[in-house]
């Protein structure tokens, strides 16, 4: 099997990597700079593309792959920069619907969990989407979209709603790198907002496997959540980290204000991801 990846250079997009090159598969890693992936050496193709300026034939320039796990998205962590719907929508949809009436069959497109707004408690893939942030918005837009095209050009489309996650090259303005650089400096007090807020986290390598595991078996699941399905306060979640890494680092907690963007309490419903693996991750 034959299987693209965009994003490939990114924080998710690394793990899949790693994840990918462990099975029996022709990869092509799809970034705007190949020195980023230089490390991977030979064990996959990389190619350099901009799909913000794809060419009539760039599907060809991919080999032509029975897959796509579509991971790029520009513009984060400002999540409510009017650029995610004025720029990034537009762009990833025409890359999308070129690799598609070129004869792509199975796409995997990774949204978010901001699809679903300002809802609280469990959130299922039966609930409408009420984005209320400019990136929630686009990234239902998008959805929208695509589902739209599958009535002109029919392909295979699953849209794996990320929740939240925490590892190795996360992005240093994100929790979990903060919590790292914070005991690695040796501080004695880490600032937090008051940590009640309930969320679902889950490991980047459990995600990106997660993600592997759905590309490699297409098929048309539609939306889909990636989600521990376990509510954990924010506070309880870095109270974990700490223990892991054996720290006396101390909580300075409502230093800083609730995020205004989200509810304080909501995490997803992952059912219908058990139902579709015959793996380690069923409950």
């Amino acid at each position: 099997m034959k299987i693209a990846l965009t994003g490939a250079s990114g924080f998710i997009g690394r793990h899949v990597l790693n994840r990918l090159l462990q099975q029996e598969l022709e990869i092509i890693a799809v970034t705007r700079n190949a020195r980023k992936l230089s490390e991977f050496g030979s064990a996959l193709r990389v190619v350099e593309m901009d799909i913000a300026r794809p060419t009539p034939d760039c599907f060809e320039q991919l080999g032509c792959p029975e897959v796509l796990l579509h991971l790029a998205w520009d513009g984060l962590p400002n999540y409510q920069s009017l650029h995610h719907f004025e720029t990034e929508l537009p762009k990833q949809y025409q890359f999308l619907k070129l690799l598609i009436q070129a004869g792509l069959k199975s796409l995997l497109v990774t949204g978010s969990c901001f699809e679903y707004g300002r809802q609280s408690g469990e959130l299922s893939e039966s609930l409408p989407a009420r984005p209320d942030n400019a990136y929630g918005y686009a990234k239902d837009a998008l959805r929208l979209q695509l589902q739209f095209l599958k009535t002109a050009h029919p392909f295979n489309l699953t849209w794996a709603r990320l929740f939240y996650m925490y590892g190795t090259g996360q992005p240093e303005t994100s929790l979990y790198p903060k919590v790292m650089q914070a005991i690695l400096q040796k501080d004695e007090v880490f600032n937090m907002s008051g940590g009640a807020q309930l969320r679902d986290y889950l490991p980047v390598a459990e995600v990106a496997e997660i993600l592997v595991q759905l590309a490699v078996k297409p098929q048309d699941i539609d939306v889909l959540n990636v989600c521990s399905g376990v509510p954990v306060s924010v506070r309880q979640q870095v109270e974990m980290w700490l223990k892991a890494q054996h720290s006396n680092l101390r909580l300075n907690l409502g230093y800083y204000p609730y995020p205004d963007y989200e509810p304080m309490a909501f995490w997803g419903d992952r059912r219908k991801l058990d139902s579709l693996q015959d793996s380690p991750y069923g409950t």
